[in-house]
């Protein structure tokens, strides 16, 4: 790994493909860059980043809590920025380090998620994080199977995917030509299901549903899968709605068809309410409630590939 500390470059927009082309894999014979390992990040506003970035710099500064986040901060105080980790997040484009949030002083799981990632693999890593505030499973993302009209924010991932896959050498300048591999795949969704008693009534197979259409939809049979948990509340949580979503959440993990391939990561044992930086929302845009989800999430990774 190549540590650099230049800012974190920009695209203003990217082109939404009038033609949807089927995906192809491909793999280099050489260790190294490639092939890329590409795992996909999706979800809505909590997938987003709502981590604060001045209490992340708190906590790598305090020595009670600094041998924790040491990795994040180099010998002179600036933050790490990873060349071998590329992020593409929503048309924000460049290498791993801290600002891949909404707004852009904040940091989303994918922080931490592409550390773990990064020190596991020899080959290049890129996150392409897909997300958006206020979405549901039951509309939004809806996946085909559940049948109804597909959600637009389903089609978008594939959009998206495509372009940012399509073009790598444009997105990236630093990418070789020789090849990638979509290796896994992040879902952390659920707030706008649990509101709802009736997307609530049915999260449970819709979630199933997009497990399997989106591994149809990339060709990949058993894609890792990897469930965050919508741990908004805590270990304390007592409505039935929040309740029976998380339930439904990780039933899916655990049913028969997927105990091998998905992951549930529990979210709610991470939730602390102080310090707040967001209101009652967004596990208080806590530091260190985003940084523990992301480190979670980039282990069941790696334990389902390493089946």
């Amino acid at each position: 790994m190549k540590i650099v500390h230049s800012s974190i470059g920009y695209v203003t927009a990217w082109a939404t493909l009038t033609m949807v082309a089927p995906f192809s894999i491909t793999y280099a014979k050489q260790a190294g860059k490639s092939p890329v390992k590409v795992f996909v990040l999706v979800g809505q506003s909590n997938m987003e980043g709502k981590g604060s970035i001045i209490h992340l710099k708190q906590l790598a500064s305090d020595p009670a809590t600094q041998a924790t986040y040491k990795h994040l901060i180099d010998n002179t105080g600036q933050w790490v920025v990873r060349d071998d980790v590329w992020v593409e997040f929503n048309g924000q484009k460049g290498n791993l380090s801290v600002g891949y949030g909404r707004p852009n002083d904040r940091f989303g799981p994918e922080l931490q998620l592409g550390n773990v990632l990064g020190d596991a693999f020899e080959e290049q890593v890129l996150l392409i994080k897909i997300a958006w505030g206020g979405r549901s499973l039951a509309v939004d993302f809806r996946p085909p199977s559940s049948g109804g009209e597909v959600g637009a924010s389903y089609k978008q991932i594939f959009l998206h995917l495509r372009d940012v896959l399509k073009n790598l050498k444009t997105y990236f300048p630093g990418y070789d030509g020789k090849g990638y591999e979509i290796a896994g795949f992040v879902w952390f969704q659920g707030w706008n299901d649990r509101v709802n008693q009736s997307f609530n009534d049915e999260y449970e197979q819709n979630l199933a549903n997009l497990i399997r259409d989106v591994r149809k939809e990339l060709g990949i049979k058993d894609l890792p899968f990897v469930i965050g948990e919508t741990g908004q509340g805590g270990v304390q949580e007592q409505h039935p709605r929040a309740l029976s979503l998380m339930r439904a959440q990780s039933a899916v993990a655990a049913c028969d068809e997927f105990k091998d391939n998905v992951r549930f990561v529990e979210t709610k044992v991470f939730y602390k309410s102080e310090p707040q930086y967001d209101g009652g929302y967004h596990f208080f845009g806590n530091a260190e409630n985003f940084f523990n989800i992301g480190n979670a999430m980039g282990k069941a990774l790696l334990e389902l590939l390493k089946q």
